[in-house]
């Protein structure tokens, strides 16, 4: 494909989205599966007009992938819910730890009985397929700030939080297969790449988004009033933060998201209370999609949501197009397809399960996360990242087929069911609550 070729795709693709937006919402399957679908069409599965190829392009595809992910998680912390509470966060806190540590056992036993990957590669695998997207799960996260929705709430908090929890093992399968230093009895592993990147990721994202929400603050009240391009406050913010997560060695993604969360939570305090409060009355119907509620005042949280959005949805087509124009016919081997059936099948439901045991979550509850593990641009992120450390070009090949099959099944099989199984639920939640 030409350049002229690619320009013209993308541009059409663009258009298209814009102007069939609210057509689009009114489709039962999600805009992922149409970019997927564009994907192979224009790739080597259809018409060969484009094709690429991510061993060869690996870095190019971390870094796209990188910001996508960076860009998503500020989002989707700007929209959590304020007040902060142990009750309230539990349950997403347990997805992101417990039940990742459970999803990438079963994935690495599987890789290593059934499929006869070694172990780190395996463990390796199981780590890129654990964590959930931020990215293409828009259609089961909070719409907005004012979104109180338990079930919202819980997927959106899990995939904020374990695009960071799933690092240390990528970091461990990677030492396992002696490219990444673990330590004596894997001390180094668990001193660093455990305890102190996760704690000094957390505690530079909440000093950091604290901060800012103290500065900006000040500035619009100092006279003469300062206007503040809250877009470029955003966007400064997830620069400095990540870069001081990678300089001193705590892992980035969960650092961005608290940072977003901070902000948030910071601004909102001196706003005076949390943005369009929803009447209790009307709390449990389905509130329409929308960018963002308005603030009671300017907020730098609130000014960037929307343009965060709007890069997240451009981030979405592009690299889901890029997903389709990578895969041939025989992409989808077996193997690669029972992986991906029996991630969302078994390992999925009962990571989740084991990790709702002791929460009062309700059981609708827990069957709509077990079923809603969307995967999709934090796998193909850490993917890259492990074939940037040094990954040997045949288990990259092999690992490259197993996550796109499981990538491109979970857009086609979680984007055809989650307009009308979230209808189901939101008819079974209404009619409950119905005097």
């Amino acid at each position: 494909m030409t350049n002229a070729q690619l320009y013209l795709l993308l541009g059409g693709l663009l258009l298209a989205r814009g102007l069939t937006a609210s057509a689009l919402k009114r489709l039962p399957v999600t805009p992922a599966i149409i970019y997927l679908a564009v994907g192979l069409l224009v790739g080597p599965t259809m018409l060969n007009l484009f094709h690429f190829n991510p061993l060869k392009e690996s870095a190019l595809l971390e870094a796209l992938t990188e910001v996508a992910l960076l860009i998503s998680l500020f989002a989707v912390g700007i929209k959590m819910p304020v007040p902060i509470s142990f009750a309230r966060w539990r349950t997403p806190v347990l997805l992101a730890t417990l039940s990742m540590a459970v999803s990438v056992g079963m994935v690495a036993a599987f890789a290593y009985f059934l499929l006869d990957l070694p172990l780190g590669a395996g463990v390796l695998l199981g780590a890129i397929l654990a964590p959930t997207d931020p990215v293409l799960a828009t259609d089961v996260q909070i719409r907005h700030p004012g979104d109180r929705d338990q079930l919202r709430f819980t997927l959106t908090c899990e995939a904020g939080m374990n695009d960071g929890s799933a690092f240390p093992f990528v970091m461990l399968g990677l030492g396992l297969l002696g490219l990444h230093d673990l330590g004596e009895f894997g001390l180094r592993w668990a001193v660093v790449d455990v305890l102190w990147a996760t704690m000094a990721g957390i505690a530079i994202g909440v000093i950091s988004g604290a901060a800012l929400a103290h500065i900006s603050w000040k500035l619009r009240g100092e006279p003469p009033e300062h206007t503040l391009l809250d877009d470029f406050l955003g966007l400064g913010l997830i620069g400095v933060v990540y870069g001081l997560s990678l300089l001193v060695n705590a892992w980035g993604f969960l650092a961005v998201f608290f940072a977003a969360v901070a902000l948030r939570q910071t601004e909102l305090k001196f706003t005076g209370g949390e943005t369009n409060p929803r009447h209790p009355q009307t709390a449990h119907i389905e509130p329409q999609a929308t960018n963002a509620s308005p603030d009671p005042a300017p907020t730098v949280s609130g000014g960037s949501l929307i343009f965060k959005e709007h890069l997240e949805r451009l981030s979405e087509l592009a690299l889901v197009l890029l997903i389709g124009g990578t895969l041939f016919i025989d992409s989808w081997s077996w193997r690669a397809v029972v992986l991906a059936l029996f991630l969302f099948m078994v390992v999925r439901p009962a990571s989740v399960l084991a990790s709702m045991l002791g929460t009062r979550t309700s059981w609708p509850i827990r069957g709509m996360v077990g079923w809603f593990g969307v995967r999709g641009i934090g796998s193909l992120y850490y993917l890259m990242y492990a074939i940037q450390h040094g990954l040997p070009e045949d288990l990259a090949l092999e690992l490259i087929q197993l996550t796109l099959i499981a990538i491109s099944l979970s857009i086609l099989v979680h984007g055809t069911s989650v307009k009308p199984l979230m209808g189901r639920f939101w008819h079974y939640r209404n009619r409950r609550l119905e005097p």
